[in-house]
């Protein structure tokens, strides 16, 4: 949510932020609606002093016999109270008008972050690792012999329908190890505190994180009102809601593994093949509340933790600063960690590092009182993936190939797998 002084105070700075994102001018009509407002509220309190007045006049009016001006004033204070009544419901109308306009405008873009009208913007800040060199043409990872009887599509779909996939033997251990090796690293050596909450959250749990009201379509409602999450940051960012903190309990540094629900609404025909796009999933997710004042360097420190994980399973990787016409609803700078993917032959998607400075906290109310004393003020929120379970399986088994249909399974997943090292080209573990 946008902080309407904000725009009261430099419009033009708004706009101009807002046609980074290729979005036109709001401030006019924010500004309008939020005058009139304003307006049926200083009527209505004028209404209000008019009408305290009358029925102080009232009771002397009737002492001294003024029939007619008992009447008048009588008269005065039931018109001013019906009066008053209309201009709050006004006010009430347009204030519900004002936030429901703000909560469909994205957040605005900070001035680091590079403009651009789509991915194709997006900027390329380093590289880690080395592409293997195959002696064989590289498989995707449905197509691996040692992969392919853990993965059964045909299945899910007689289940669910397409984008969905049954895990079972080795590569159902392999995914499950993976995310317990995410979790062990987060926990024990990135300091953040493990989370397990729920997946079906209220409306409004939706909307402190941006994904209603926009973003309906790409979500599942339940029939009672409930709503399956697309990322725990919907769970973990909103524990705070509502809330207001002591400064000396930040950062809180959060982390869960879960599963996650999207409709893919908008990736109609996009990488149907395979695993890397479902509509169940399940990622371990990082969330930090932090000060205003630490949110950059926060930042820094989540997407290290998340490039970390890829390094220890040794999977090439490059990092991306999102340019501002492919950043998510809610940033204000993204970070996209992009894992090699050898069957295809290019680098894709595995994390996104957000922050969303006190846009989020605003939808929320989440705030924390500072420590020398003052008024309290709105929390800073980030997340990011730590990273996506499916997509890192997918990475792993790649990256791991061997001619013969085998997969290397990475040092450190050893202790995960029983010391397992290898799945076989029959889809066992050895």
């Amino acid at each position: 949510m946008h902080d309407i002084r904000a725009i009261r105070e430099n419009p033009a700075a708004f706009d101009a932020a807002l046609a980074r994102r290729g979005m036109a001018s709001q401030s006019l009509t924010i500004l309008s609606l939020d005058e009139a407002r304003r307006a049926c509220i200083l009527a209505a309190e004028t209404a209000l002093a008019d009408r305290n007045a009358a029925s102080k006049e009232v009771g002397a009016a009737k002492a001294r016999g003024d029939e007619a001006e008992f009447d008048r004033l009588r008269a005065l204070v039931t018109e001013k109270k019906d009066e008053i009544a209309r201009l709050e419901e006004e006010a009430k109308a347009k204030d519900g008008a004002l936030r429901d306009l703000l909560a469909t405008i994205p957040n605005l873009p900070y001035p680091d972050v590079p403009d651009g009208a789509d991915e194709a913007g997006n900027v390329e800040l380093h590289r880690w690792g080395t592409p293997r060199a195959f002696d064989f043409a590289p498989k995707e990872h449905y197509e691996i012999a040692g992969a392919a009887p853990g993965l059964d599509f045909e299945t899910a779909a007689k289940l669910s329908g397409a984008r969905f996939v049954v895990m079972q033997g080795a590569i159902a251990r392999l995914h499950r190890a993976l995310a317990q090796f995410m979790l062990d690293i987060h926990t024990t050596e990135n300091g953040l505190t493990e989370v397990n909450g729920p997946v079906l959250v209220r409306a409004e749990t939706m909307f402190g994180t941006g994904q209603l009201p926009k973003f309906g379509e790409d979500s599942y409602e339940t029939t009672n009102g409930w709503w399956l999450i697309p990322t725990s940051e919907v769970s973990l960012t909103n524990i705070v809601a509502g809330e207001i903190l002591d400064e000396a309990t930040l950062p809180m540094r959060l982390t869960a593994h879960s599963l996650c629900f999207r409709s893919e609404a908008g990736s109609a025909g996009r990488d149907t093949a395979g695993m890397l796009r479902q509509h169940q999933f399940e990622k371990v997710e990082m969330v930090s509340i932090t000060h205003p004042d630490h949110s950059d360097a926060e930042q820094t420190r989540m997407l290290r933790c998340a490039e970390g994980i890829l390094e220890h399973l040794g999977i090439p990787y490059r990092t991306m600063v999102l340019c501002t016409g492919d950043m998510g609803f809610g940033a204000r700078r993204t970070y996209d960690i992009e894992a090699w993917l050898p069957g295809q032959n290019t680098y894709r998607e595995i994390s996104s590092v957000s922050t969303c400075g006190d846009f989020q906290a605003r939808r929320m109310n989440a705030r924390f009182r500072p420590t020398g004393g003052g008024k309290p003020e709105f929390v800073h929120t980030l997340n990011g993936s730590g990273l996506a379970v499916g997509r890192c399986l997918i990475a792993v088994l790649e990256n791991g190939q061997r001619a013969d249909g085998s997969v290397v399974i990475p040092a450190v997943l050893h202790p995960y797998m029983a010391g397992k090292t290898c799945i076989t080209p029959e889809g066992t573990l050895a």
